[in-house]
């Protein structure tokens, strides 16, 4: 029996290379799956997928990791990726379940949900960072795949956008700590708000620096960490609303799943 060919992925293609490689082995339909909303310590974790059709069609002008492109170059992209993408969807996670499940756990499952419901059936994943299991189709775990990998980009314009209006919103209704400025995210004048008014209902309680606060401490605005041990929670539990999770059970506790606010 012959080897199987191999797939060349060849540097001068650039962001579209890897999907143009693996269209050519006969995976028509190449999603992508990215998160925002990590490293904040408010506000939900944001996870999105994209498939981006062969082509020029697929081709989104501007489209760059979405870390790398300003707030007004985010929307034009995501402009273009909604009107572009052959399927999209976004999986909002709240910061409560971040804290019940952990953060990898919640990623996880936030990214398998999310290839879950495309209209169109994936035939292939890369995902960012992590591999994800139970797909029930092949994928590939990219490392910073919003790099790499135009799908991944796209998900993660998606994402990141989704994020950014959401944080906009809890802003108004949470106007102490200046959401719309950072995004949840932990920088110096967050930390300060967070030691003059607390934590609110947004607020990751499973956070270092939240649950200082919360347990009355002082802090400094760079002790930052993804969990009280440094590492991302907990991960452990049954699913996200107390259910078998994803796999088998109902979904997420309040999360909304969608193609993303208009």
């Amino acid at each position: 029996m012959l080897p199987a060919a191999r797939t060349i992925v060849r540097r001068e293609g650039g962001l579209y290379a890897l999907e143009r490689a693996l269209q050519r082995r006969g995976f028509a339909r190449v999603a992508g799956a990215d998160e925002a909303g990590r490293g904040a310590c408010a506000g939900p974790l944001v996870v999105a997928a994209a498939i981006l059709p062969s082509g020029r069609t697929g081709e989104v002008p501007g489209l760059a990791d979405s870390k790398l492109l300003t707030p007004a170059a985010r929307e034009r992209v995501y402009a273009e990726v909604m009107k572009r993408a052959s399927a999209h969807a976004v999986v909002v996670i709240p910061a409560g379940d971040v804290d019940r499940r952990g953060l990898h756990v919640c990623n996880l499952v936030g990214m398998r949900r999310a290839l879950a419901v495309l209209a169109e059936r994936p035939d292939y994943a890369l995902t960012d960072g992590f591999r994800v299991e139970g797909l029930g189709l092949p994928g590939l775990a990219v490392w910073k795949g919003d790099q790499v990998a135009a799908c991944v980009a796209a998900a993660s314009v998606l994402a990141k956008v989704v994020r950014d209006r959401i944080m906009v919103e809890l802003d108004a209704e949470f106007p102490e700590y200046g959401f719309a400025e950072h995004k949840g995210y932990s920088t110096p004048e967050h930390a300060a708000a967070l030691r003059r008014h607390g934590p609110c209902p947004q607020h990751r309680f499973s956070y270092a620096n939240v649950a200082a606060v919360e347990l009355g401490l002082m802090i400094d605005s760079d002790e930052i960490g993804p969990g009280l041990d440094g590492g991302p929670g907990l991960d452990g539990g049954p699913g996200l609303d107390g259910g078998p999770g994803l796999d088998g059970g109902p979904g997420f506790d309040g999360a909304a799943v969608g193609p993303g606010r208009p």
